[in-house]
């Protein structure tokens, strides 16, 4: 769709159904499921801040609008910016207006709530600046929004959840320095996924198709050439075959540099799976998640070798995208388990149940 946020010049909502084909029908339901979306996460940050939160939503709301009326009489070229902050700027009005008086939700939740409230409105905008610039850099920029978003919303609610409540009303029993590396060896392979994906969506992007044709190989060798006469000899190769964008010595090291973090990553996971075993015992439901954590890396894994192998067919190419995303939420949420199971604390305190109701392995004792 070249325009936005009007779907072919019709108003999104009053687009006809009997358009809906090919790549159109996939554009427009993503803008429409973003709408829907983005008023549930309005209603979420309203419900999680509770009563005090009426009067920033009012405030913002107002400003939202006010904006997006300025950006269509002032900014004709930025008329989509225009409608969509007018647009959300009323959602959010509404919002505030809805006389709701539950108090804020505890802890860090309200914080939470606004993130998400921020983040699906920049994500939005993103998404619609992408169709109107047409610049790779911001697909790039929304592609890695929604992973953070996502990540942001499985923990609103893990964080939300009865199980949770549960657990905080308890004494989390502490560790030793064994249990300390453990948080940091989840809270690391998170984040070398979530880099991971940084890098996919840089891949995507690009609109190059794949700049490396084999696997697991790469143009018949561990690392490929990339000195530009043997760049050129590739791209002779790949226009013989198909005719598509050329590509550079840039994209090949970076999807080199996708395979060598994929082969991280794998350890990295194998890795949590072992020491959560080692320090919880195999019976724990952490080792367990962690090894179902190490069999969805290696799909993933898979499925990255059948989407070069398969010249991207769409639907092995999207399933590795999905998996990543699910790759990235388990992990982040698993890191919160673990953190907070390791928690310090206090030495006079008590021996509470751990996590889950599992018993405790000891790690050693004295007589």
């Amino acid at each position: 769709m070249p325009d936005w946020p009007n779907s072919f010049g019709y108003n999104m909502f009053l687009f006809p159904v009997s358009k809906w084909i090919g790549g159109i029908f996939y554009e427009h339901t993503h803008r429409l499921v973003a709408t829907c979306l983005g008023v549930l996460v309005v209603a979420l940050a309203r419900w999680l801040g509770g009563k005090p939160a009426q009067l920033p939503l009012a405030i913002i709301g107002f400003v939202e609008l006010l904006a997006g009326f300025l950006i269509l009489k002032l900014a004709p070229d930025l008329q989509g910016a225009g409608h969509f902050l007018s647009g959300i700027g009323g959602v959010v009005l509404l919002a505030a207006a809805v006389w709701v008086r539950n108090k804020p939700a505890p802890g860090a939740l309200p914080m939470l709530g606004w993130l998400a409230f921020a983040g699906v409105q920049i994500q939005g905008l993103l998404g619609g600046l992408r169709v109107v610039l047409y610049r790779d850099e911001i697909g790039v920029f929304h592609a890695t929004l929604a992973q953070v978003f996502l990540v942001l919303i499985c923990a609103i609610a893990l964080l939300t959840s009865r199980w949770w409540e549960k657990r905080a009303a308890d004494v989390w029993r502490g560790t030793d320095q064994s249990g300390f590396g453990l948080q940091w060896l989840f809270a690391g392979t998170t984040a070398l996924i979530f880099g991971q994906l940084i890098l996919g969506a840089m891949m995507r992007h690009q609109h190059a198709g794949l700049a490396i044709p084999d696997f697991p190989l790469a143009y018949g060798k561990l690392w490929p050439a990339m000195d530009p006469a043997s760049v050129e000899l590739y791209n002779q190769r790949r226009l013989e075959l198909v005719a598509v964008k050329p590509i550079t010595a840039f994209q090949i090291g970076l999807q080199m540099t996708h395979r060598l973090v994929a082969i991280l990553i794998m350890a990295a996971v194998t890795a949590c799976a072992w020491r959560s075993r080692r320090a919880l015992g195999a019976a724990h439901p952490m080792s367990k998640l962690s090894l179902a954590w190490l069999a969805l890396i290696v799909a993933q894994a898979t499925l990255g070798a059948a989407t070069v192998l398969t010249d991207k067919a769409a639907d092995v190419a999207t399933s590795h995208v999905l998996l990543g995303a699910l790759s990235l939420a388990v992990g982040s949420l698993l890191s919160i388990v673990v953190w907070k199971e390791f928690a310090a604390a206090p030495t006079e305190a008590p021996a509470a149940t751990p996590i889950f109701g599992a018993e405790p392995s000891v790690v050693g004792s004295s007589h």
